[in-house]
């Protein structure tokens, strides 16, 4: 029988009893399809939710191709859970779609994905997968996973409704597997099975990510941690962005996402939610940056000195200050806003690993005209071959002199001025802004000196630099205009 399209009651009446049956169970069908579809609305070609609004979604899902471990480090209701689990769907069915740009698997996979309870996992990973519980089966299919291609599940005992594990149809003909256990079970989640993909939901304990690691070395499998990061700088997230920040081989992609990162969150919908979340965590919950702990040298949001990038008036002096050294030679530049008492930080210069000249080349960019100032121990502390650096610099063309190097006093400056608004800084300062997340003193409150260069620099500009703060002189300036943004 060819069904008719019915647009009417009256259209119903006219069918026999057994057309109607048929209708009946057509339109049943065809519920049930749209239910076990969830996966086909994700990231779409195009409407209000298109895939190209998702940048941040779209390079976490592209770093795949070339980090073995990544994490995505999101505000709350950025989709940070909806997003992995679009991609461990992809790779658990095999079926990638055209636009996928990131990791593929050829063969089925094994993969463990592990909230911070059996409740959480049950109530959010499960249901966000597979879409039911054990008691109320009927929902089982209704998540990303398609319902057709969940071909078993095993409940996990003594929680309700929760499952342990499930078997996905491959489309090579094989069968990969999704395992769900949580953090309570400590390095025992992993029961001594080599995983294809680890997928942490939350952070998790340290040792619990690095077991995870571990069992990804067989098969050079993937890892893929998805958070808030409501702790702060915990050991975890200390270790994370340390490597990251390093560079290197093997080292973990980070992805932040924020509140306007994404395009489901209206402005009201935002303002609502950011009045009830507590001032401290605010950064963490509507950025994805780290809530402030107690380890932090600057106990200031992020969102009260990050400022968007802006053509720098020419009657505001500048200045810069340089951190000098064979791994990691590091330069900030300033403007300052006398009229206001507020110092732009507005350009940065980090690399390691190269000969002065080139980052004197890199510094005269910016402007020869503008004089800065140095890591006083620059003239006793040798790069390459005991030369000193001072010397060196000053030589090439570099108009520099010595700074004050008085920590304490400089950070207590620095942090003043940030705490009133005197100090702001370019977003697009990445370096600079990835050192300040780890800034930090120790368990017994001394700094630790380590991936802090620009933020020293930071201190000798505000201690010392202000003082050399000059203008361009006019007859210097080219007739186009200026954006000084980073370089």
């Amino acid at each position: 029988m060819t069904l008719q399209v019915v647009s009417a009651p009256q259209d119903v009446a006219a069918l026999t009893a057994a057309e109607r049956a048929e209708l009946a169970a057509l339109l049943d069908e065809i519920n049930r399809r749209s239910r076990t579809r969830l996966l086909s609305t994700m990231f779409p070609d195009a409407g209000p939710l298109r895939r190209e609004l998702y940048p941040k979604h779209l390079a976490f899902f592209e770093a795949g191709a070339t980090h073995d471990e990544r994490v995505f480090m999101a505000g709350n209701r950025v989709g940070k859970t909806v997003g992995a689990g679009t991609e461990h769907t992809y790779h658990l069915t095999g079926r990638y779609p055209a636009w996928w740009v990131g990791k593929r698997f050829d063969l089925p996979v094994r993969m463990l994905v592990s909230g911070d309870t059996h409740e959480t996992t049950r109530d959010i990973l499960q249901l966000k997968m597979l879409g039911g519980t054990t008691d109320k089966p009927d929902n089982i299919g209704t998540g990303l996973i398609p319902g057709d291609l969940i071909v078993g599940i095993v409940p996990r005992p003594h929680v309700k409704g929760a499952i342990e594990r499930a078997t996905v149809r491959h489309i090579s003909g094989g069968e990969s597997e999704i395992w769900l256990r949580s953090y309570e079970q400590g390095r025992a989640i992993f029961q001594g099975f080599e995983l294809d993909i680890f997928w942490p939901d939350e952070e998790c304990p340290e040792e619990v990510y690095e077991e995870g690691m571990v069992r990804l070395l067989t098969v050079r499998g993937i890892s893929t941690l998805t958070f808030t990061p409501l702790k702060g700088l915990t050991r975890l997230v200390q270790s994370i962005q340390t490597r990251a920040h390093v560079g290197g081989v093997g080292v973990p992609s980070i992805t932040q996402c924020g509140w306007d990162d994404v395009p489901h969150l209206d402005e009201s919908a935002k303002a609502t939610l950011l009045s009830k979340l507590m001032p401290y965590q605010r950064d963490a919950r509507t950025r994805g940056v780290p809530a402030l702990g107690a380890g932090a040298i600057y106990p200031v949001p992020e969102s009260d000195i990050v400022e968007d990038d802006f053509r720098i008036p020419d009657h505001w002096p500048r200045c810069y200050a340089l951190d000098v050294g064979w791994n990691r030679t590091a330069c900030i530049w300033g403007a300052w806003d006398r009229e206001n008492d507020v110092v732009h930080l507005y350009s940065e210069h980090y690399r390691g690993q190269a000969e002065p000249a080139l980052h004197v080349e890199a510094i005269q960019a910016r402007g020869k005209w503008i004089m800065g100032v140095i890591d006083p121990a620059s003239r006793g502390r040798s790069q390459d071959d005991g030369e000193q650096l001072l010397r060196i610099y000053t030589e090439r063309g570099l108009r520099l002199t010595p700074a004050d190097n008085a920590r304490e006093a400089g950070i207590y400056e620095v942090w003043q001025r940030m705490s009133s608004g005197r100090l702001k800084v370019a977003k697009s300062l990445s370096n600079w802004l990835s050192e300040y997340r780890i800034y930090r003193r120790d368990e017994k409150g001394a700094i630790v000196k380590e991936h802090d260069h620009l933020m020293d620099a930071t201190r000798y500009l505000v201690m010392s630099g202000l003082a050399l703060a000059r203008c361009e002189p006019e007859r210097d300036r080219p007739r186009r205009e200026r954006n000084w943004k980073t370089s």
